[in-house]
């Protein structure tokens, strides 16, 4: 009795039994009565300062086992509060003691909150690798092709209007960069000249307002001029040139028969003033017309055409174009033949003269890499330095193929027997283009 009214006197003062620590002292001599076991007291050492007891119950062994389980429980609750906060702190992990459960209840797990994931990437990062996504992504765009233009290409393709890959340009005046008399700088400037001139000196038909003279007798005129020609080895420019005067006089001036030749030999003795260096006298054209014409009539008929000409002989002649298209076409020297050949048979024919000078030279350079087989028979190198295409030629190439075709059956062969000599490369007796002429016309 005396036990029990101890310990509910020190649980009614708010103290704590601990163990048997703190025994009750009587004038300073323990009472033995009130000893417990040691096992009691072991069993309440951990608890110190926890558990109270409830006042009017004794603290027995299995009460006090309630008691210990209790404040084990508290303390996992609070160790895992700590963990929690341990886990995004960082603070050093703390033991945490196993709960012991009680027969018949139970096992608790408590699960650890996840861990939070802190990102630590630069933002400079960041944003590189959105840059780099934003270029893939354009490319990406680039290169896909969207159904409008897969359908259009398909359509120009069974139309054959393919975008085929252009040719490159040759540079023809890359070789005379170093030649003064060249002209590299201007030429091109003096050849878009030539092409906006070239109508002006150009004669119109006239051949029906001459009441004596055709087309027959012109061509017989242009065949023995060429022939004078050849005999005092003037230059073709003097040929060319002496061509354009008889038909621009012709042109504006009514002329007889009997006066024909003489406005030839006037015309040439004019055009070998103008372009050679050391021109033929008026008696040399005196002798090849047989003594038909004085020296004077010559003089007076010099000075009638000069006056109806107003004195303009610097005009562009086929001539003109001819060197620099034979140039573009990067010839050998039977193509160069070839086409001198097909332009002075053209220049005899009075068919010829509705084409402008730059049409019938590029006219008779088509006409030529057709008869020597050349490929391509046009490109685009030569249709710059032209200005025409292969279609706006085939007109006058094939009128240039038929004369071809028909040179060695004519009565007028200057020109033919010409360009027969080996000294040329024989190319009038080579068989004229096919390509040009309709299946079974060629009658070489």
């Amino acid at each position: 009795m005396a036990s029990r009214a101890i310990v509910q006197q020190q649980a009614a003062r708010g103290e704590a039994v601990i163990g048997g620590e703190k025994q009750q002292k009587k004038n300073g001599v323990a009472d033995g009565k009130n000893r417990k076991a040691l096992g009691d007291i072991g069993n309440l050492a951990n608890v110190r300062g926890v558990v109270e007891a409830k006042p009017h119950r004794p603290i027995t062994r299995s009460f006090g086992a309630q008691l210990l389980a209790k404040a084990q429980a508290a303390a996992v609750v609070e160790n895992n509060k700590r963990q929690a906060c341990a886990n995004v702190a960082g603070p050093a992990p703390i033991a945490v003691a196993k709960r012991v459960p009680k027969p018949g209840q139970k096992k608790v797990t408590v699960k650890p909150k996840p861990e939070e994931v802190i990102d630590i990437e630069d933002s400079s990062d960041k944003d590189v690798l959105k840059d780099k996504k934003k270029e893939g992504d354009r490319k990406s765009k680039k290169n896909s092709q969207a159904f409008t233009s897969v359908l259009t290409a398909r359509s120009k393709a069974a139309c054959g209007i393919t975008n085929k890959p252009k040719e490159n340009v040759i540079d023809i005046d890359a070789s005379d960069v170093d030649n003064e008399l060249a002209a590299v700088e201007y030429i091109d400037d003096i050849y878009k000249f030539y092409k906006l001139v070239e109508h002006e000196s150009r004669p119109h038909d006239y051949i029906h307002s001459q009441p004596e003279i055709n087309e027959k007798m012109r061509a017989i005129l242009v065949d023995w001029l060429i022939d004078v020609h050849s005999k005092f080895e003037l230059s073709l420019e003097t040929l060319y040139l002496t061509i354009n005067i008889i038909d621009r006089f012709l042109a504006v001036k009514t002329v007889p028969r009997r006066e024909l030749q003489l406005v030839g030999i006037s015309a040439m003795l004019m055009a070998s003033k103008y372009e050679e260096i050391w021109p033929p006298e008026v008696n040399d054209f005196v002798q090849l017309s047989d003594r038909a014409y004085t020296h004077e009539q010559i003089l007076v008929m010099e000075k009638v055409i000069l006056g109806k000409l107003e004195w303009t002989l610097t005009v562009p002649t086929p001539f003109v174009f001819l060197v620099r298209f034979i140039k573009a076409s990067v010839p050998d020297q039977e193509l160069e033949n070839m086409t001198h050949f097909l332009s002075e048979l053209g220049m005899m024919n009075y068919a010829t003269l509705m084409y402008c000078p730059s049409m019938l030279a590029a006219s008779a350079v088509f006409a030529a890499r057709c008869t020597l087989n050349k490929t391509p028979l046009w490109n685009e190198t030569l249709k710059l330095h032209t200005g025409y295409s292969q279609e706006q030629l085939m007109d006058c190439a094939k009128l240039l193929a038929s004369l071809h075709s028909s040179a060695v059956n004519e009565k007028l062969k200057v020109v033919y027997r010409k360009y027969s000599d080996p000294q040329k490369g024989a190319v009038a007796v080579l068989p004229p283009a096919k390509y040009l002429l309709p299946e079974g016309s060629a009658s070489q």
